[in-house]
């Protein structure tokens, strides 16, 4: 199997057009006619991953996170950005990179964290179009967007809500913002992994009662808390490693035995002490 032809598969799944204007997905290095046996999958293109990439003898790295979103002027050594292209080209590793595109995708990023938490009547929380979507039960225009919306099976306080998502997701850690409504009973719960700021007021907009995403700062936390709005921060890595198996999963579904999948470990990049 060539590159293009595993992209064509992932565009599949979560095409381009999905990508926020900002972003950076595609093939951001090395060659798409290179065939490839071997497909790292990692969350981050850091120098873990593409160290894992070069001992282990891969063909691919595919990443949620791009490692280029600025404009480079120069590829050398002295930073550490370049310096880890420049590995990739030399030991000719293709790079692939599928972020806000899998994050908004029908089916996607926070379908799948919505799917582990158990809500349903899903709809999308930050819209931001239609997109075509082509599968064995033919072609259909449905909406696409960040985050996603979405009925708990029954009434739980915010308490038992918190302890659902630690344990679903294994989080070492949870803030809750909205101390004083631990006891409330909630159901309509919205669910955006990665940085969920952006999402606040559409959140508060669909009268979502729980928030559950990442990089929440301490003001945007009581403000929504001060609107009604509890937010849950289980940090922006915490939600979005489900990627890993996500993928693993999908690739070996496209394309059966015709490549080689491997992981990088699951690590939480915070330590609490």
């Amino acid at each position: 199997m060539q590159c293009r032809e595993l992209i064509e598969i992932l565009e599949k799944l979560a095409p381009p057009d999905c990508a926020c204007e900002w972003d950076n997905i595609g093939l951001l290095a090395g060659r798409s006619e290179k065939k490839i046996k071997k497909v790292l999958i990692a969350l981050d293109a850091d120098d873990i991953a593409i160290d894992h990439a070069i001992k282990w003898g891969a063909d691919m790295l595919l990443t949620h996170h791009p490692l280029i979103f600025t404009a480079l002027k120069k590829i050398n050594d002295t930073d550490f950005i370049t310096r880890r292209l420049m590995k990739l080209i030399q030991n000719d590793i293709s790079y692939y990179a599928m972020h806000t595109n899998f994050d908004a995708a029908p089916g996607g990023m926070a379908a799948t964290a919505a799917a582990k938490l158990g809500l349903s009547e899903l709809k999308v929380l930050d819209p931001q179009g239609m997109v075509l979507i082509k599968n064995e039960e033919g072609e259909a225009e449905i909406p696409y967007g960040i985050g996603m919306a979405g009925s708990l099976d029954h009434p739980m306080t915010v308490r038992e809500l918190g302890k659902r998502v630690k344990d679903a997701f294994q989080l070492p850690f949870l803030f809750i913002y909205g101390e004083e409504v631990q006891d409330k009973p909630v159901q309509w719960i919205g669910i955006s992994p990665g940085s969920g700021s952006s999402v606040i007021k559409p959140g508060l907009k669909a009268g979502i009662q729980v928030l559950i995403t990442g990089d929440i700062g301490y003001h945007n936390g009581i403000d929504a808390a001060a609107n009604g709005m509890t937010i849950m921060d289980a940090g922006h890595y915490g939600l979005e490693y489900l990627f890993l198996d996500y993928m693993e999963k999908y690739i070996k579904k496209e394309t059966g035995e015709k490549l080689e999948i491997c992981k990088v470990d699951v690590r939480f990049p915070v330590t609490l002490v």
